[in-house]
């Protein structure tokens, strides 16, 4: 048992994901997932949500898991393109997309598939200016969207999506609304720790936006210029590889409150965790058995007890406790989220503490 149950239960959703894809590069909605609109036409648009499953064709990709058949395969990398193609061939003029209505421009499938393909062009060292171009277009409509509902893991997603786009391009035209994004966020922090899920709290969701703000709060005591392009000279930016880009999330308050916000949410996280290593449920205000270890091992970076977390539930995987996630629509949710947690597991754990 260890970070490889990770790895495995995630390759093992592959071959979904690739049926969901149009694969034909000959047909006009190659790289499109959403088998419903292209293959079997009872939809009319195709969701946005469904292009975030470039992500995990991209890890899969990428990294060198146990008995991962899809590493450094060129069709793979050719499929990624071909997603994040189809991803701004579809969304509209605006930069938005649709999910479940037409016309409906949904905050989350956005955040989600920009999200996704931001990664993935990162992951897969990618130079298409053009990519570029949709993804500012993206990032622009999600700093002034505000959806009606209150679900903080969106939120979450929006400040990570503009951190990292703003790395990505190099430019500082989000800080204000990251600014905002970010104390919106905080302030739909429950001081029980949860944060808001609609109308209470959702522990399934709540492990995402963890997992969210912790790859935040890496991303941002993280210096190091990991996440700079293969820079294009088609393109300009506002700041140079000479003049590194800083973000106004970075001022030590905000670095304090956003680290103080995690730990009290992991540790109410801690407390869904049922005994046969399950957790959630239908007695939260999602309904959700949801669950995402990869922010628990960022988090155990610098607060081991996150670790017992995903320890517990690992248990619970080995012995089949673990919900299925196999739905078409947010399947890769899970499956990047899991690939995530194999990449940046840490080695070092400490030992698990009876539950209180």
């Amino acid at each position: 048992m260890g970070r490889d149950v990770f790895a495995a239960m995630a390759i093992a959703q592959i071959p979904k994901i690739l049926t969901l894809l149009d694969r034909n590069p000959h047909s006009p909605t190659y790289g499109c997932f959403d088998r419903n609109f292209w293959h079997y036409k009872i939809i009319d648009f195709p969701s946005g949500m469904a292009q975030e499953f470039v992500w995990p064709l991209a890890l899969v990709y990428a990294l060198p898991l146990p008995h991962n058949p899809y590493y450094q395969q060129p069709s793979l990398r050719a499929w990624v393109n071909a997603g994040i193609q189809y991803t701004a061939q579809s969304a509209h003029s605006d930069g938005s997309c649709d999910d479940y209505f037409p016309f409906e421009r949904a905050g989350g499938a956005a955040a989600f598939s920009l999200l996704a393909c931001v990664e993935s062009y990162r992951l897969l060292q990618l130079d298409r200016p053009e990519f570029l171009d949709f993804f500012e277009r993206r990032g622009n409509w999600l700093a002034h969207h505000q959806e009606s509902g209150r679900l903080t893991n969106h939120q979450a997603l929006i400040v990570l999506c503009l951190e990292l786009l703003s790395r990505l391009l190099h430019t500082n035209q989000w800080e204000e609304a990251k600014v905002e994004r970010l104390e919106q966020v905080l302030s739909w922090q429950n001081p029980e720790g949860w944060f808001q899920e609609y109308e209470g709290c959702d522990p399934g969701y709540h492990t995402l936006t963890i997992s969210c703000l912790a790859r935040l709060y890496d991303v941002l005591r993280d210096c190091s210029s990991q996440y700079s392009p293969p820079y294009s000279s088609q393109r300009s930016y506002e700041n140079s590889p000479q003049h590194p880009y800083q973000s106004q999330l970075q001022t030590p308050q905000r670095m304090t409150r956003l680290k103080d916000a995690i730990a009290q949410a992991t540790h109410l996280a801690s407390h869904f965790v049922h005994p046969d290593g399950s957790y959630g449920g239908e007695y939260t205000s999602r309904n959700t058995y949801n669950f995402f270890p990869h922010g628990f091992e960022l988090v155990g970076q610098w607060l081991p007890e996150a670790l017992n977390i995903n320890d517990r539930i690992l248990k619970g995987l080995a012995h089949q406790k673990g919900a299925c996630y196999a739905d078409d629509h947010i399947i890769g949710h899970h499956t990047w989220n899991y690939l995530l947690a194999w990449q940046d597991f840490v080695a070092a754990r400490p030992p698990l503490r009876p539950q209180v």
